[in-house]
């Protein structure tokens, strides 16, 4: 089976005439839209026919974008080498800054209508994407003069995105040098982090000491990504009247402070229970400091959980099976018709990701997938990013954008899903593989995600002041380790350089990427106990709440499911539910 995407259902290539005539009306249609604003938001007079063009102009032009700039980002993402993508993607977002004037006149334009809500009322299409426009409203008053808007969206491209794209470029194609059974090679940083979950404990230890002498190849360069992408952030949050980052980043997530609290609460309340969990581990490992840094991904256990693609393949449809047949037929899909690009070689990203292509209504997955029951996991997770945008297919471009931390509950449902499908029919041992390698993901998006917001945070609060030296980034990130982990971890064999390896802190419209996915966890344990209670009569509830997901906030779209997720008392009953797993697990071995 190809482990290898196919984008032709984008475009064929660069050079296709479809991409070529698309690039043209892409560039018509940004003239004509900043000329369209600027005679049509001076006056209210026809207000409902004004806005009513302005969101079908805008969905017509999302479904655009979303075909042209992921062609490019895709085609990037698995040759960061490819110089016509690169061009392709600096440009489109070169033009897309043009837009911020336009956006900023009609945003300041909504916001002056005094009967906006009654103009909604008489229009079935303005009323279809009031939460689209009622946001336009309330984030009005964060905009500055329609100049600067549009002069901060150009300078973007030669500052946060240009350092975006360096770091991209110096992460994926940084070769790691290892000597491997006595012979010397060179890797790709992707397939040496892999290595920590072999089975060979020596090859664990020497990959991750290889992945830190590498880092010091790349890390001035990566600090100074880091420190040009942070500080422009700062700049602009304080221009625009955000009270930090940290708030800028929960009003584009439509998340309110009081609910962030709650969950952080409950979180830090548990990380005892995770570090029974870590020295348990280190103990039937052989170690008596916690657990080394190297070993948090060490495979536990005799069972042979090796599998090969079609192996996975086959596993990942059958218990999708379980929850739905909709959601077994689009995996089975992603698979057969080459939605997804494996195989870890030279060039291509680290990690995973699903990009979710409206446009066409289909998605691709980036993996980098080995066989370890861990890659059928995260295969798992991004066929569930898939599955939201295929409840999102009937809904406009406008009302599938969905915000970061419901982004995460689908693709965490889905990972349960397996888990736990696969737990029903698993042998003893088995079962204390699947066991440990679920409160090993949970552990990450947990205890790990909480150190790296308490990096961030103190990255924010220093950054303020002055740019930060490798060092002192190094000290950050060890500080924050410390904190989060306790005595689960050997303290001499932390990761100080976690910072280098994970893209979501090079992307300044994504600060604190983290807390979203601590969200999405959680949100999804709550939402799959009523799965277990209600069993078939919860499949369709869930598909419409996905569906809805573009046009709520998070309060809203909890309330569908009678979840108050400003309780702490949600929090930690999703909390409780890893915990018991931690407690099964300690008493297994």
């Amino acid at each position: 089976m190809d482990m290898k995407w196919s984008l032709d259902e984008l475009y064929t290539s660069f050079d296709s005439k479809e991409f070529k005539n698309h690039m043209d009306f892409f560039e018509s249609s940004i003239e004509y839209i900043k000329k369209w604003t600027l005679e049509n938001c001076t006056t209210s007079h026809n207000a409902k026919e004004k806005i009513e063009a302005y969101i079908n102009f805008h969905n017509e032009f999302s479904e655009l974008v979303n075909k042209l700039y992921n062609y490019a980002e895709l085609s990037l993402s698995v040759n960061t080498k490819n110089e016509v993508a690169n061009k392709i993607s600096e440009k489109l977002a070169s033009e897309l800054a043009e837009l911020a004037k336009p956006s900023t006149i009609f945003s300041k334009w909504l916001n002056s209508l005094e009967n906006l809500e009654s103009i909604m009322e008489d229009s079935p299409l303005a009323l279809e994407h009031s939460y689209f426009l009622m946001d336009l409203v309330k984030n009005a008053k964060y905009l500055l003069s329609d100049t600067e808007e549009e002069l901060i969206a150009k300078m973007k491209n030669t500052g946060s995105n240009a350092w975006s794209k360096l770091q991209n470029k110096l992460t994926s194609t940084l070769l790691v040098d290892m000597n491997i059974n006595g012979e010397d090679k060179r890797l790709p940083l992707s397939m040496v982090r892999n290595m920590a979950y072999d089975k060979d404990s020596a090859l664990r230890k020497d990959a991750y000491k290889a992945e830190l002498k590498a880092y010091e190849k790349i890390a001035d360069s990566s600090a100074a990504c880091l420190n040009g992408i942070k500080g422009e952030v700062i700049t602009l949050t304080a221009a625009r009247g955000y009270e930090s980052p940290l708030h800028n980043t929960l009003e584009h997530s439509r998340m309110d402070k009081e609910t962030l609290d709650a969950m952080l609460s409950a979180m830090i309340e548990c990380l005892p229970s995770f570090e029974k969990y870590f020295r348990k581990k280190a103990e039937l490992l052989g170690y008596t400091e916690g657990l080394p840094f190297y070993e948090l991904f060490a495979p536990m256990g005799e069972a042979d959980m090796h599998f090969s693609y079609e192996d996975a393949r086959k596993f990942i449809v059958k218990n999708f099976a379980t929850f739905s047949e909709k959601l077994a037929s689009y995996a089975d899909n992603a698979f057969s018709r080459n939605w997804i690009d494996a195989e870890p070689r030279e060039g291509k990203l680290g990690g995973a990701f699903c990009a979710n292509l409206h446009s066409i209504k289909e998605s691709r997955i980036l993996s980098n997938f080995t066989g370890s029951f861990s890659d059928v996991s995260t295969l798992a997770h991004e066929l569930g990013h898939g599955y939201h945008g295929l409840c999102l297919n009937e809904e406009s471009a406008l009302n599938s954008d969905y915000p970061m931390p419901i982004a995460e509950t689908a693709s965490i449902f889905c990972e349960t899903i397996i888990s736990n499908a696969a737990l029903k029919t698993a042998t003893k041992e088995e079962a204390f593989v699947i066991l440990e390698n679920n409160i090993s993901g949970n552990a990450q998006v947990i205890v790990d995600i909480l150190s790296r917001y308490l990096f961030e945070t103190e990255l924010f609060k220093r950054r303020e002041g002055s740019s930060l030296p490798v060092t002192e980034l190094k000290e950050i990130m060890l500080e924050a380790q410390k904190k989060a982990y306790g005595t689960g971890l050997d303290h001499n064999f932390l990761h100080e350089c976690m910072w280098i390896c994970k893209p979501h802190y090079y992307d300044a419209s994504s600060n604190f990427y983290n807390f979203p996915y601590a969200f999405g966890l959680l949100f999804s344990k709550g939402l799959y106990a009523q799965y277990l209670k209600r069993g078939e009569s919860f499949v369709k509830e869930y598909d419409t709440l996905l569906s809805s997901t573009g046009k709520n906030n998070l309060v809203q779209v909890a309330k569908m499911m009678n979840i108050d997720i400003h309780s702490i008392d949600f929090w930690r009953s999703s909390l409780n539910l890893i915990a018991e797993d931690i407690e099964k697990f300690v008493t297994m071995k």
